[in-house]
């Protein structure tokens, strides 16, 4: 029997691909002997290694000769169906360039550029609030039957130094600034735990993260980043990817948010307990400084935390 083919495209970032993860799931799982196809960008494949749901991976470079190296590649094959979870004109440009039967995208409103909703042969307009759910809500109109809220992530490798028995972890960088717990409040939350708190982050963060006193610097790419989360007691996160990889392994600990919005971009799953004061101001302009963030103090965390790791 011939496999049915499907073309997802979800190209980054980091917590946007945890994100697309059930969805992706739920189209595989609900068409028997289906073979699905991935494009993704490269730093971002080790979020997909052994996932029992996808089949094929294919990077999208973004240089001319990598575009034109995943063009080929997709031209050369035959897709019934293609699932745009990005919204952006590039990424409908890949399901152009597949030649699927159907294409289904987010309605003309709900994507992140306009111009990516021409390449649709159906628009889908969700109800729901978490982008998790959002994307479920795709998969569904383009024809999931049935949906697995299933996260599955590989196991990642050991990278650099952690410390011995428990630990807290953190990530304290983020896409941007406004986002940003500052880094002198991780230094007073240090001085607060009972347990090592680790910083990760990548190598070129290392002048940055060392400048939190009292804490234990791992750098990392992101397999030793999975690793990292994965042997964590508990997890510190802001809105970023790292917080997102947590909350998808279910790990306990606490999300702090200030300019987005924990009902469209919390953690998903209810074992990171969200932190954010009840007058904050929801946007999504980069430029928006971190004044909110700033308003949650490191003793609350803390506070958090304990309840969240020794409830009484």
């Amino acid at each position: 029997m011939e496999a049915f083919r499907i073309l997802v495209v979800r190209l980054g970032a980091m917590g946007d691909v945890i994100h697309a993860l059930p969805a992706v799931a739920s189209l595989k799982h609900s068409f028997p002997h289906s073979h699905v196809t991935w494009v993704i960008r490269p730093r971002w494949m080790p979020l997909l290694e052994g996932n029992p749901f996808v089949d094929e991976i294919v990077p999208l470079e973004k240089s001319a000769s990598g575009i034109g190296a995943a063009w080929r590649n997709l031209r050369g094959k035959s897709f019934d169906l293609a699932v745009d979870l990005q919204g952006l004109v590039q990424s409908a440009l890949v399901t152009f360039a597949a030649k699927a039967n159907r294409v289904v995208g987010f309605h003309r409103s709900q994507v992140a550029e306009r111009a990516a909703s021409l390449f649709y042969s159906s628009e889908v307009t969700t109800r729901s609030a978490h982008v998790v759910d959002q994307n479920l809500e795709l998969a569904a109109a383009a024809g999931a039957s049935n949906i697995v809220r299933a996260f599955p992530l590989p196991e990642g490798s050991s990278e650099g130094s952690l410390p011995e028995g428990k630990f807290v972890l953190t990530s304290p960088l983020a896409g941007w600034g406004g986002k940003q717990w500052p880094l002198d409040a991780y230094e007073q939350l240090a001085s607060r735990l009972e347990v090592p708190l680790v910083v990760n982050g990548p190598p070129d963060a290392a002048d940055i993260l060392r400048k939190i006193g009292g804490a234990h610097v791992h750098l990392s790419g992101l397999r030793g980043l999975i690793d990292a989360t994965r042997r964590a007691w508990a997890v510190v996160g802001v809105d970023s990817g790292p917080m997102h990889l947590a909350a998808a392994l279910s790990k306990p600990g606490v999300a702090i948010f200030g300019p987005t919005d924990p009902a469209r971009n919390g953690p998903y799953g209810g074992s990171l307990r969200v932190l954010r004061t009840s007058d904050a101001v929801t946007t999504y302009k980069r430029n928006v400084s971190d004044r909110d963030m700033r308003r949650v103090s490191p003793g609350a965390v803390a506070e958090a935390l304990s309840a969240l790791v020794c409830p009484a």
